[in-house]
């Protein structure tokens, strides 16, 4: 069976400090590409650079949104053609995939993207992903396409995630401002600490830091998928991360996979809402496995409608817990803190015992 592999390659890595596309990284990134191709692998790349690109070209920043999607518009095809040219040299074909929030976030398109990328490996084609920054606004972006290799690599049950930034990999500080650091090699669960030591920014020609990296490792290995961050700037790098060795950090993957479902509803719906819940409810969905019931609410943010994703907070106001509802906004506001067989007294009709049942519930701990 061959091995699935998801190579996100950062703008860090794809351009020069200008702005200007280094292809000579390019090819070198393609040819170890290509040669773990001939050993068997299955490979997606997910790439930046298509703003950093019309950069370089059109010699302007570009701030706001208007200007990095024209930016983009201009260096998208320049990068496929940087692409298509060196996989050429090794008989491989390439197919540009465009995507935004909702292309996944809607299950039905979700799908139809998730059948597009597997048929295009069946097809032996090497799909290249990227954000479709051209249409994308704030409210649809994924924010950073190391979220969206990690979703991709769920997508397709990948085997091994791959990203490729410009630093050897999770340190216990930024090795950018500190000197005294060290690399952590080796990751069994994401803890707040290093979520609090990570960088919250990336380069001047990226936008993700070391903790949208953390963020992708928490998708990829609750998808029961082994995540690596190593520095594309290195050679051999992708050939030691084949062979087994570990040049960066490896994240390991989880001891419980989330199924396939609760992954579309942990990761890729928009959260509409917030419920909050008491303790009792609280242990009820983590220790014993329970439906969210509306006696267990205290209160509920925002305007949604039945079916809606929304996140789940305790007392505190920390999310353990994502799910999709069987009641709107209005509804739960009047039944919360109320038993089960109260609510078709209180709204004059009950579709369902539970305000998020089980089987639509994720714990997120």
């Amino acid at each position: 069976m061959k091995k699935r592999v998801v190579i996100k390659i950062g703008t860090s890595v794809l351009t020069k400090p200008s702005g200007v596309l280094n292809e000579s990284t390019i090819e070198r990134i393609v040819d170890d590409v290509a040669q773990m191709l001939k050993l068997g692998a299955e490979v997606i790349i997910v790439t930046s650079g298509a703003i950093g690109a019309g950069r370089g070209r059109l010699k302007l920043q570009g701030r706001s949104i208007r200007e990095k999607q024209a930016l983009a518009s201009i260096g998208q095809s320049y990068l496929m053609s940087v692409y298509e040219k060196f996989f050429r040299k090794h008989k491989r074909l390439v197919a540009q995939v465009l995507l935004t929030g909702d292309d996944l976030s809607l299950r039905e398109r979700y799908l139809n993207a998730r059948n597009t990328l597997l048929t295009l490996l069946s097809m032996g084609v090497v799909p290249v992903v990227n954000e479709n920054d051209t249409v994308a606004v704030d409210e649809i972006k994924f924010g950073d396409n190391d979220r969206l290799s990690a979703l991709v690599a769920s997508k397709v049950e990948a085997d091994q995630l791959v990203i490729l930034t410009d630093v050897d990999g999770l340190f216990s500080a930024d090795p950018h401002a500190e000197s005294k650091v060290k690399l952590i090699k080796e990751v069994e669960a994401i803890t707040p600490e290093m979520e609090k030591s990570a960088s919250g920014r990336g380069s001047e020609r990226g936008t993700g830091g070391m903790i949208t990296k953390l963020e992708a490792a928490k998708i990829a290995t609750a998808s029961g998928i082994t995540m690596c961050i190593a520095n594309g700037n290195r050679k051999e790098v992708l050939k030691k991360i084949w062979n087994g060795e570990n040049p960066g950090t490896k994240f390991l993957p989880g001891k419980e996979k989330i199924v396939s479902r609760k992954r579309w509803i942990a990761f890729d719906t928009r959260i509409e809402g917030k419920i909050a819940v008491d303790e009792g409810a609280r242990e009820a969905l983590l220790r014993r496995g329970k439906s969210l019931l509306p006696s267990g609410i205290t209160s509920v943010e925002g305007r949604f409608n039945t079916g809606a994703c929304v996140a789940v907070v305790d007392m505190a106001g920390i999310e353990f817990a994502r799910g999709l509802t069987s009641y709107s906004s209005d509804e739960i506001e009047k039944i919360k803190g109320k038993k089960s067989s109260q609510i078709e007294k209180t709204l004059g009709y009950k579709d369902y015992d539970e305000v998020i049942h089980r089987d639509n519930l994720v714990i997120l701990l």
